[in-house]
């Protein structure tokens, strides 16, 4: 068992995951790499130990609370403690509510609020008998705003805002735990790649701008981490200079 730092990342697998974890593992921490793919997180373990860092993965669902809980008793087996869990896996598959889309309108449900209410109940215990430790959960700019064809993915991002400053609040002021919610812009990833209602798509074709980067985002997320411990960034809003 190791002393190092600890850091549970979900979503690892892409994006704004992979490059938290990279970002992570770069400023010393040990991260605990989870998503579905496992070929994807076998490849990133092995470029962060190519680059000096700490890294192990198990591959989860995060719609499961069995499998969140078995992720966070893997991490505190590795280290002996959870320091910071960075709640990212999510799916955004837009569309217009008269799509009726009801099976997506669940996946979104499922993946970005369940899977972070069951990452917090991994890992909430953990941290409170620590007296220690950082949860920053993903929302985004759709949870301050709400477009054509967002209504539901919103409505998830809203709520994960509202869960977050929630347990902020309820957290007892003896204990050095954080919260943070971490909301981007339009960043190039992965996430439109689940979009599959045409009008949406083709209302994308119309914007013009330079999008941010998942390095951006793990940037600050590696500011709001290495905070002094009385320092609690209840936020982060980050879009790109160009988005309304």
């Amino acid at each position: 068992m190791t002393e190092k730092n600890t850091a549970i990342i979900t979503g690892a697998s892409s994006g704004i995951g992979q490059a938290t974890a990279k970002e992570l593992a770069a400023r010393g921490y040990h991260v605990m790499l989870a998503a579905r793919r496992e070929e994807r997180l076998v490849d990133l373990k092995k470029e962060i130990e190519a680059e000096g860092g700490s890294a192990d993965y198990k591959v989860t669902d995060v719609t499961s609370a069995d499998e969140m809980k078995s992720l966070a008793q893997a991490a505190l087996e590795k280290t002996g403690k959870i320091d910071i869990l960075v709640n990212n896996a999510g799916l955004m598959p837009l569309s217009y509510m008269n799509k009726l889309k009801l099976d997506e309108w669940d996946q979104m449900v499922d993946v970005n609020i369940k899977g972070v209410l069951y990452g917090i109940a991994a890992v909430l215990p953990i941290m409170e008998e620590q007296k220690s430790g950082h949860i920053l959960n993903v929302s985004s700019v759709a949870g301050h705003q709400v477009m054509k064809g967002s209504a539901v993915y919103s409505g998830t991002k809203y709520a994960v805002r509202a869960i977050s400053d929630g347990l902020r609040q309820e957290i007892d002021p003896s204990h050095e735990i954080r919260v943070t919610i971490v909301s981007p812009g339009a960043v190039a990833t992965e996430l439109t790649d689940t979009i599959t209602d045409d009008d949406v798509l083709d209302s994308f074709k119309s914007m013009s701008m330079e999008p941010l980067q998942a390095e951006d985002i793990a940037n600050a997320i590696g500011y709001a981490v290495e905070q002094p411990s009385h320092v609690d960034v209840n936020e982060i809003l980050i879009r790109p200079r160009q988005q309304p």
